[in-house]
């Protein structure tokens, strides 16, 4: 069975979706749609813009939704999922490939969402840190046992779990952390804790906008982030997707369950290979490839 797998934040690169825009007419008119719903010229910022300039969370989630989603419709009749998955932003360009959602609301979700989370941000200063060698319980533990605001948020493959919180809880677990014995606790570029509870007021924006968003019967079954489970009943998959700011991203479990779902074939649409090297971590023996693109779609 065929899954393919959709990549979230801090997969961006410079010059990401130009060859998409500049060898397919169905591309092109894609990107300009979405320079028109956002209202401004995302496209510079994508084909010309600097890490930098791509690293704004705003820019960033719709960015590399645009670059997923667009390169799985240049696939034409090659893209025929049995399952899908994406990984926390992820998630929304899964939902439009299995037909859940239409390009446009797609977008329009995935920029309030950014805004959302970076209003957030701004609010609270909070964090969030990889911690590598370590089982999962024992990072769990110490979390609950770490004073302030600090949580599990992404489960991306055995031995590396992503912690995410409060500036000075997360700088105190990660010293925990070290002195029982994780090979590293390294504090993230990011601009805050998604996937936490600091993202309850992010949470409750997005859950009106995705309420009032018609969401149609899926083509295959979503494994999504909160629960690791395929999921094919509309109101389930709305309800997960707003409780998935607060809630971590169960990464590995999602993979681990597509696989006991018969998944032989896990492919990565979208920008780089972070999924691909996951989903190896997590199952040595799963097949994996990225999507290409076919220029006279």
């Amino acid at each position: 069975m065929k899954a393919y797998i959709f990549p979230g934040q801090g997969a961006q690169f410079s010059g990401m979706g130009l060859d998409l825009y500049e060898n397919s007419p169905l591309a092109q008119n894609l990107f300009e749609q979405a320079n028109a719903i956002l209202g401004f010229n995302i496209t510079d910022i994508m084909f010309e813009g600097s890490a930098e300039n791509l690293k704004e969370t705003k820019v960033t989630q719709p960015a590399i939704f645009l670059h997923s989603v667009i390169l799985a419709k240049t696939l034409g009749d090659n893209f025929k999922p049995d399952m899908v998955a994406g990984h926390s932003l992820g998630e929304f360009s899964a939902l439009v490939a299995n037909g859940t959602l239409n390009f446009e609301d797609g977008l329009k979700l995935v920029s309030q969402r950014a805004i959302a989370m970076q209003k957030a941000c701004e609010f609270q200063p909070s964090t969030m840190a990889a911690v590598l060698g370590l089982d999962d319980d024992i990072v769990e533990k110490i979390c609950a046992m770490t004073e302030g605001i600090v949580v599990a948020a992404n489960y991306n493959c055995p031995g590396q779990l992503v912690i995410s919180g409060e500036v000075e809880a997360i700088n105190k677990a990660c010293e925990a952390l070290t002195k029982e014995g994780a090979r590293r606790a390294l504090v993230l570029p990011v601009g805050g804790a998604f996937h936490s509870p600091l993202m309850e007021p992010a949470r409750e924006e997005l859950a009106a906008a995705i309420e009032n968003t018609i969401f149609s019967e899926p083509n295959c079954p979503i494994y999504q982030n909160v629960t690791a489970n395929a999921v094919i009943d509309n109101s389930a998959i709305k309800t997960n997707l707003i409780s998935q700011l607060t809630a971590p991203v169960r990464w590995t479990q999602s993979i681990q369950q597509m696989i006991t779902d018969g998944a032989t074939l896990f492919t990565e649409v979208g920008p780089g290979k972070v999924l691909q090297g996951l989903v190896k971590k997590i199952d040595r023996t799963a097949e994996t490839a990225s999507a290409t693109f076919e220029i006279n779609s």
